[in-house]
This record gives C-alpha cells, sequence and structure tokens, in this order.
C-alpha cells in the first residue's frame, strides 16, 4: 500500500508536531440483515461501497488537543440478484465504524491546523480502523474486508471545494 502524498505544508510541519495522544473506538454496529439464510446462499465476492467522512472539534481551549473522528460506512451487497431479477440484491452485512483520536497539534500555524487535522490525523487512524473492521468481518464469518489507501489529501480538498463561503445569499 503506498504512502499517498501530502501538501508540502503538512508535509513539513504537521508530521514533526502533530502528537497522537489516544485512539479509540468511539461508535461501532455491524448488521447482518439477511442472517441466517445469508451464509448459505453466499457464493461469491461481494460489491463492497464504503463512505467516508473525517470530522475534527478542539477538546478544550486552553490548548490545542482536537478530537479527530474517521467514520467509516461499509455495505457489502451480493454480486448476484436473487432468480428472476425483480428483487435486489440482498445485503450481506453493514459496518459502521467510528474511530477517533485526542491529537495535539502544538507549534502549527493557525493556517496548518485545518490541513493537519483533516489529512494528517486520519491517515494516522485508518490502518488501525481498517484492522478493526477486517476482524470484525472475519469474526462475523464473511472474508475479511481490505480497504483500499484513502488519498486524504485530495478528499480534504475535495471537502474544501464544496464549502459554500460565507455571505448574503
Amino acid at each position: 500500500m503506498s504512502e499517498p502524498a501530502l501538501t508540502p505544508h503538512v508535509d513539513s510541519l504537521a508530521r514533526q508536531r502533530v502528537g497522537v495522544t489516544v485512539q479509540y473506538i468511539k461508535d461501532l454496529s455491524f448488521e447482518v440483515p439477511g442472517a441466517p439464510d445469508i451464509y448459505v446462499t453466499i457464493r461469491d465476492q461481494p460489491r463492497i461501497s464504503v463512505k467516508l467522512d473525517v470530522s475534527a472539534r478542539p477538546v478544550t481551549r486552553r490548548d490545542a488537543s482536537h478530537e479527530v473522528t474517521l467514520t467509516l460506512h461499509v455495505e457489502a451487497i451480493s454480486a448476484k440478484a436473487p432468480a428472476g431479477g425483480a428483487v435486489p440484491p440482498p445485503v450481506e452485512f453493514i459496518a459502521e465504524l467510528s474511530y477517533a483520536g485526542l491529537f495535539s497539534v502544538d507549534n502549527i500555524p493557525a493556517d496548518a491546523v485545518e490541513e493537519a487535522l483533516q489529512v494528517e490525523c486520519p491517515h494516522i487512524l485508518y490502518p488501525f480502523a481498517c484492522n478493526i473492521l477486517a476482524d470484525l468481518t472475519r469474526d462475523a464469518n464473511f472474508p475479511p474486508i481490505q480497504l483500499q489507501a484513502v488519498d486524504f489529501v485530495q478528499h480534504w480538498q475535495n471537502r474544501s471545494a464544496q464549502k459554500i463561503p460565507p455571505g448574503p445569499r
């Protein structure tokens, strides 16, 4: 798995000054809507849909601690539709994980804090979240899901581009 490129600002500042205080599961849900029947009918690798979100908030006003939460919503849908085609393929499982960490962003210039929180911090959390989801799916008797690398720089830039600037409407 290759490392996504960081912007020069984050690469030069955040890698040196972003400190992880603690990482933790904030919320975890796993559903197998069609159990037990789904275990009898599974034949092929399911189609996997992944939605990802990153949020950050300051923990206290007196220091530079922030909670960064990486939320992953994974849905596995059977690769084959039931005979007849009138019914959509069954959902094999739905996994939702909010994995968070407390990060210290001391000595990072104010104009680089958002970028550090939205790029570097989730980049640190992501491998741990992937391991949790792989273990969870394996423990539920499905093949462990192997999520692809995420370019958090691109994710942050896409989200930033969608923001509507403040002003009269």
